[in-house]
């Protein structure tokens, strides 16, 4: 559940309550895809940088080491050690993007394992069996994912497809909760807004899904190949329609600038790999604009990488060090950075919380500007 205790604008202050504690909104959630954050941070490590909420893929679990293996360990929290909230997806976005071949019917997904090639069917009651399993706090409906552009009449098409796994989701994940053998019987649903960048197929599906009064909604199946303009025209044309009293969602999204702009259309929540693989590329965010670790001219830089931020990284390592580390193939630099970046990505999102108690979310939003496309 979700306490909104404070609005400026469309921008949205709150306290997302979950089995697991509570959260502040807006948040950003560290992507630990396989339970753990690639580059090889521990949930000491994610306690120590301010993550609130730890994001976990169904698709990749189910697939290694198996979502049974990891309700035998008692679900995710316990398997990974991380006593704050997780929120799993639902596998679709994977399952459209990684699975090849696949076929799709009304009843679910016939695909192939990137991993080891044996066939999967799985369907709406598939991905909450899974997620029940995982014992996340958050689980996702299973939808499918369109590209963008797509055809209008294949997108009206995939809207009934997906509504009525919304309802096969909301029928079995209720039984599962019921069922006493739950990691987590409090877990929650969230649907999932679609419709392309069609945005009358937007609202008219956010509205059809807000009848269902689940616990939360996300919006997905933007930054997927439309310009930021469009995903903005489309957030737009939902920020009246969405739930005011329910947690919102920007699925896979993004990048400083997008999170901000998502926040003043009223969005609580993001996700994205982006800060943790541009860090292990030593691509790293500070307060005064990107740099590229790898350039000669860090060669000798004993500055820490952001000469403002109090990680663990820039606490104690300079530029010089990380970037031989980097040159040397040494794991620890991918740590290092990684540490930096969702570091960097959380305290951005306590400044942002600021700027909208503060009313200063257009200085903020230059601020962004500056992380994101300002070259140091």
């Amino acid at each position: 559940m979700l306490e909104v205790y404070e609005t400026k604008g469309y921008a949205r202050l709150g306290k997302l309550t979950t089995p697991h504690g509570t959260a502040m909104t807006p948040l950003f959630m560290n992507v630990g895809t396989q339970a753990a954050i690639k580059g090889g941070l521990s949930a000491e490590d994610l306690e120590e940088i301010g993550c609130q909420v730890e994001l976990s893929n169904t698709y990749h679990l189910h697939v290694r080491p198996g979502d049974e293996v990891v309700k035998a360990c008692g679900g995710l929290h316990k398997f990974m050690d991380w006593k704050r909230p997780i929120l799993t997806d639902s596998g679709g976005f994977q399952v459209f993007s990684l699975a090849s071949p696949k076929q799709i019917n009304d009843d679910g997904v016939h695909f192939h394992s990137h991993v080891d090639g044996r066939k999967i069917f799985m369907r709406p009651e598939d991905s909450m069996r899974i997620q029940a399993n995982l014992g996340s706090d958050i689980a996702m409906a299973f939808d499918e994912c369109v590209g963008n552009p797509a055809p209008r009449e294949y997108v009206i098409k995939s809207l009934k497809r997906t509504t009525d796994w919304l309802l096969r989701c909301k029928a079995e994940h209720e039984r599962l909760m019921r069922d006493e053998t739950a990691p987590n019987p409090g877990q929650m649903l969230f649907g999932i807004d679609q419709g392309g960048t069609y945005t009358d197929l937007r609202v008219e599906h956010m509205k059809r899904i807000a009848e269902l009064d689940l616990p939360g909604y996300s919006v997905g199946g933007l930054a997927v190949g439309e310009p930021a303009e469009v995903m903005y025209e489309v957030l737009d044309a939902l920020a009246d329609v969405m739930p005011k009293d329910k947690p919102r969602y920007l699925m896979g999204v993004g990048t400083p600038t997008n999170i901000v702009n998502g926040v003043m259309r009223g969005i609580d929540m993001f996700d994205c790999v982006l800060p943790a693989r541009n860090a292990r590329h030593g691509h790293l965010y500070t307060s005064e604009g990107r740099i590229n670790l790898k350039n000669k001219r860090f060669e000798t830089d004993m500055n820490p990488i952001d000469p403002n931020c109090d990680c663990p990284t820039c606490r104690r390592f300079s530029r010089a060090y990380i970037r031989h580390l980097m040159k040397a193939g040494e794991v620890l630099a991918l740590r290092l950075c990684v540490i930096h970046n969702l570091h960097f990505y959380n305290k951005m999102m306590v400044d942002i919380r600021e700027a909208i108690q503060n009313d200063t979310l257009p200085q903020m939003l230059a601020k962004a500007e500056l992380y994101e496309h300002h070259e140091v």
